[in-house]
């Protein structure tokens, strides 16, 4: 089997709740997300999705990813699409960097090795754990009281773990951390993401004043050692998402006890192959991970899905599912929420079949 044609297409996903806000002022109102179409000379084709969350949360951007696939697309015609790692060494070889170019290749690579198998990716990255697996809400910057009101409309649809955007101004932050935990009832989680937004004073400041506070403490600062530095000085469980884009690093952090849970984004390792190698070091090292991405819609929340799907539960602190987040559906057999729970689909590779009409087709 060989790659014989790629197509690159381009989508705009707006959001249901008009805008996504979080720390340094930052928001986004319309995602632009990039989907992948692999197709092969035995007449399986594979489909993959990249969305940065704008171009101002990670070294990553929507253009940027197609400009990226232009350059990879055509060197990879001729290849066997099943044999996953060579591509990813050869796109590693073809692209210096730039994981995230690379995912939705790879992602779509992972959709026709399924069909070809007959088996949904899920058990090929490793079995299903369960029928289903929990989710989490993000709840957009903006008032404390208006974003503690998010508490209980998500728990009625099922949520039990919370999400709060801050990394603002630390009093602030203190108020909404506190109106946000009294709404908990038991067995709800509530997680403060600053997303890098704090400088070290701010955070400390923070951290110490929620001490009594049942809250998870996620990515405070920029860098990996401003963070590390505020986990050595709080009492609260401890996230990492932004340091951690690769499995130096993860090393590193496991080495320095410098978190509790890692949030393992597809398209920041580079697509599901790379993601399900942290994955597995992840549970061989005893950290819990959120399994999820920077953005998207039906396509990457079906691929999460799979991974998370067939991580060990006590392993999966949680994961998303973006495609309830946007307005647009762009692929039909998408996983959808259910009581705020997610579940891979059953058929064979991704489980997904593209809206091609929804989707507007893209050259360089």
């Amino acid at each position: 089997m060989k790659i014989s044609n790629v197509s690159i297409y381009q989508v705009d996903l707006p959001l249901h709740e008009g805008s996504y806000n979080w720390s340094g002022g930052k928001s986004v109102q319309v995602f632009d997300s990039t989907v992948v179409r692999v197709e092969t000379d035995e007449g399986l084709v594979g489909h993959g999705e990249v969305c940065p969350l704008g171009p101002v949360y990670l070294p990553a951007y929507a253009e940027g990813a197609r400009a990226g696939l232009a350059v990879l697309a055509p060197q990879l015609v001729g290849d066997d699409p099943r044999q996953l790692m060579r591509l990813q060494r050869k796109m590693n070889q073809a692209l210096k960097g730039h994981p995230y170019v690379k995912s939705a290749i790879d992602i779509a690579c992972w959709d026709i090795v399924g069909q070809a198998a007959g088996l949904p990716v899920c058990m090929l990255l490793g079995g299903r754990y369960g029928d289903s697996f929990p989710l989490y809400r993000a709840i957009s910057q903006q008032s404390p009281a208006e974003m503690a009101s998010f508490v209980g409309k998500y728990r009625d649809e099922g949520y039990r773990k919370f999400q709060l955007k801050v990394g603002g101004d630390p009093d602030t932050d203190i108020a909404r951390i506190r109106c946000a935990a009294a709404e908990l009832q038991e067995g709800d989680v509530l997680i403060a993401d600053a997303n890098t937004g704090w400088l070290m004073h701010e955070a400390m400041r923070v951290a110490d004043a929620v001490r009594d506070v049942n809250v998870y403490i996620e990515q405070p600062c920029l860098s990996y050692e401003e963070c590390l530095s505020i986990r050595r000085h709080t009492n609260r469980p401890f996230v990492l998402d932004e340091s951690i884009d690769g499995m130096s690093v993860l090393l590193r952090a496991n080495r320095d006890q410098a978190m509790d849970v890692v949030n393992i984004k597809i398209s920041k390792f580079g697509g599901l192959t790379p993601a399900r190698l942290a994955r597995d070091l992840c549970v061989e090292l005893g950290i819990a991970m959120t399994i999820e991405d920077s953005w998207g819609g039906d396509i990457t929340t079906a691929a999460i899905s799979h991974l998370a799907h067939s991580t060990p539960p006590e392993y999966l602190f949680t994961s998303t599912d973006f495609n309830s987040y946007v307005t647009v559906s762009i692929a039909d057999g998408a996983p959808q929420r259910d009581g705020g729970k997610l579940a891979a689909s059953t058929d064979p590779g991704l489980g997904v079949t593209p809206k091609l009409e929804n989707l507007t087709a893209w050259a360089p």
